[in-house]
């Protein structure tokens, strides 16, 4: 891994009485050798932390060329970490050695920690419990989160169950840090809140493990409004958006030159918070309006500040700016709204649409088994209204489904009684069963262990690890689990109708991960070897999986518990099939 491969560590002794530095005879010895080029010499990228470590040793001159804060060890921390540098300022007096230690420390951590998750939670969907580790970590969260990257990003097919546990820590630890930066724009006063800020946040805490950042994001938007003032440049050259002071331009006569800012795909919401900024950076005061259904602007063509709806123009930014009348709008939903939707709103409020928006998908989302999305958008609402009984409840009842979080469940529902003794029922239920799941978690024994050589499991014919189609579907999958006969309940067997099936429910049935993303469980009849073998794109590969050979899995050492004979039929059966010597 990248943290173990060198270690400053202690400096061996020099290797003869005269000291690696020295010169036989009357020949120029490496101390002999200006200042800048013995430095040039030591930043060499051959040489490791180790080498400098023994080098600083052999002598005062050396010493002093390898000093903590000097070149040396700063440009070692660079080769070894060079996205790290964004941390520091040129201004800053560095124990380069120090830092590149504590880089060091902290990556092996960060590999102690990962390499415990997949026996600690391979049982659990959702691993919650054990990021308490990482709450309270002894090193700065930047070098723990850059040795999660350098697990990410470890080139080809290996390391699939690393660098599946290093991803879910990621993703705790930036969203952890992205739902405090909103607590803290939440607490600005309203004029310091930045619509575009406000959305960016939403957008990182979705996708944590994408680059988004609030300085990316403005400097395109800069970059359009740049565009449009040159559109406006070549046409008008008087246009009032041109003037130094653009924050003072009569929004009339911008308005009158009808020029669309923007015209991209997304949800109204979304494209009116982008085309609301770039109008302000014109010098255009576009105010954002909670119109149901369709989310709007709003521009004042009488007294600034009017309260009478018939004084503004409407803009519907998602219908590429089209301004409209009080009618029109209506005409947009086809019906009528008192004159309280046609006001104002703050940003909070527009950031409260944006996450009941994202809470609806997450609801309607049937592929993802964890409900990310769904978990995301509650946590991101109730950071923003933190004593919502319903949300606050939709929370519970969505972790006890997902069987994760029981403590946290208990402390939502003690919550949820206090704020609202009425939802006792309701509370009491959960409550009951969430306490006998933590008694059924103390009471758990080992895994079930599937024998081969079992007299029952003689009709299964594949094994874990192999690449399938789907006979009916042509789905690709991998196989990560298997039973001798199907053990869903009556209904589901009713429901995917396994009576019409030549040997219905009494055969074999594989759990299967499935190349759309989706996880399934198939009849042994319904399965082929897949003559072209591929990988399979599913989220949760590496939770089963170490690697991939290029024709089939290799289980992990949590899966290979469960089943301790299919590694081998895998290899022969492989072996027997794709005789090309692919592998």
């Amino acid at each position: 891994m990248a943290a173990a491969a060198e270690s400053p560590g202690p400096a061996a002794a020099p290797a003869g009485p005269r000291g690696a530095a020295e010169a036989d005879g009357d020949g120029m010895g490496l101390t002999d050798l200006p200042g800048e080029l013995l430095e040039l010499i030591l930043c060499c990228d051959v040489l490791g932390a180790a080498d400098i470590g023994r080098v600083s040793c052999t002598c005062r001159r050396l010493r002093e060329a390898c000093q903590p804060r000097g070149k040396v060890w700063r440009e070692r921390f660079r080769l070894r970490w060079p996205s790290l540098l964004k941390y520091y300022s040129h201004t800053d007096s560095v124990s380069w050695l120090e830092e590149y230690k504590a880089r060091h420390n902290a990556g092996l951590e960060a590999q102690r920690i990962v390499a415990s998750f997949s026996k600690r939670f391979f049982s659990e969907h959702v691993p919650c419990d054990g990021f308490s580790d990482i709450e309270t970590l002894g090193c700065p969260s930047h070098f723990f989160e850059d040795e999660l990257m350098c697990i990410l990003n470890m080139e080809g097919r290996k390391g699939l169950t690393w660098k599946y546990y290093a991803k879910k820590i990621l993703y705790f630890l930036r969203q952890q840090n992205i739902l405090k930066n909103l607590k803290e724009y939440l607490q600005r006063p309203t004029d310091r809140q930045s619509f575009l800020e406000g959305a960016v946040l939403i957008d990182q805490y979705c996708n944590p493990l994408s680059d988004i950042c609030l300085k990316g994001v403005q400097a395109q938007v800069d970059d359009i409004t740049d565009k449009v003032r040159k559109v406006l440049r070549t046409k008008n050259p008087r246009h009032p958006s041109l003037a130094s002071k653009a924050g003072e331009v009569l929004v009339s006569e911008v308005e009158l030159q009808r020029q669309v800012l923007i015209r991209r795909t997304g949800i109204p919401i979304s494209l009116s918070v982008l085309y609301l900024t770039i109008a302000r950076q014109l010098g255009v005061r576009l105010e954002p309006v909670n119109f149901p259904s369709h989310f709007l602007l709003r521009w004042c063509q009488g007294k600034e500040g009017s309260t009478d709806i018939f004084d503004y123009t409407y803009i519907d930014a998602f219908g590429k700016g089209k301004q409209l009348t009080v009618k029109e709008c209506e005409y947009l939903i086809g019906h009528h709204v008192t004159e309280e939707f046609y006001g104002v709103v703050t940003s909070k409020e527009v950031l409260q649409r944006m996450v009941g928006n994202l809470l609806n998908l997450g609801k309607r989302e049937s592929t993802d088994q964890s409900y990310q999305l769904l978990r995301d958008s509650l946590d991101l609402y109730l950071a923003m209204y933190p004593d919502n009984v319903q949300h606050l409840m939709l929370q519970a009842r969505l972790y006890f489904h997902l069987g994760i979080w029981p403590e946290k469940v208990l402390d939502i529902l003690q919550h949820i009684q206090a704020l609202d003794p009425s939802q006792h029922g309701a509370v009491g239920y959960l409550v009951q069963h969430t306490l006998e799941h933590i008694e059924r978690r103390k009471e758990e024994v080992g895994p079930e262990v599937k024998h081969r050589s079992d007299e029952k499991h003689k009709e299964v014919c594949f094994s874990i690890g192999l690449i399938m189609k789907h006979k009916r579907y042509g789905y690709n999958c991998v196989i990560y689990g298997w039973d001798p006969a199907c053990m869903m309940g009556h209904e589901w067997i009713r429901n995917m109708n396994v009576h019409s099936l030549p040997h219905g429910p009494h055969q074999p049935f594989y759990n299967v991960l499935v190349e759309d993303g989706s996880c399934r469980y198939a009849a042994q009849e319904n399965l082929e070897y897949n003559s072209e073998p591929r990988e399979i794109p599913h989220p949760d590969i590496g939770r089963y999986f170490s690697e991939f050979t290029g024709i089939h899995y290799l289980a992990n050492t949590e899966l290979e518990i469960r089943y301790p004979e299919d590694l081998e039929l895998t290899r022969a059966t492989v072996q027997k099939i794709y005789s090309s010597g692919k592998e």
